[in-house]
């Protein structure tokens, strides 16, 4: 595994989701109301989603174990493999939901949804970073 890789892909996820952390308004209704809040925070929050599943791969890759068939999978193999707790693994998991109705429109995106991750899930994203440096 390219060590210098990962890190500065989690330099990136660091920044992303600093970047949703500074964006975060004080409520879901000024949220709702501002669309260039929503594109900052839904971005970031992509970003982050596609980084973590990114830097997964480049994991799974090294270790020789197959390629999962979709990107929530890439969470539970890294966590079959020791790399990650199985908690972080499926909270991790279901933020690739979210990242798949953002970039594909599968529906309009819930304010709602997205406000309870940025005010209650960004930990995930560091509890992640903190596994995968574990690695090192």
């Amino acid at each position: 595994m390219d060590r210098d890789v990962v890190l500065n892909k989690l330099e990136s996820l660091r920044r992303c989701i600093s970047r949703v952390q500074e964006k975060t308004p004080d409520s879901l209704s000024l949220l709702v109301m501002d669309y260039d809040l929503q594109d900052i925070i839904a971005l970031n929050l992509e970003r982050a989603i596609q980084t973590c599943v990114d830097i997964g791969m480049h994991i799974i890759s090294d270790l020789e174990i197959p390629p999962p068939d979709q990107m929530a999978q890439t969470f539970r193999s890294l966590c079959s493999a020791g790399v990650l707790d199985e908690a972080v693994a499926e909270r991790m998991a279901k933020a690739v939901g979210f990242r798949n109705t953002a970039v594909h429109a599968y529906q309009e995106i819930d304010w709602a949804i997205v406000y309870n991750i940025v005010t209650k899930h960004l930990d995930d994203f560091r509890d992640f970073s903190r596994q995968i440096r574990n690695q090192f």
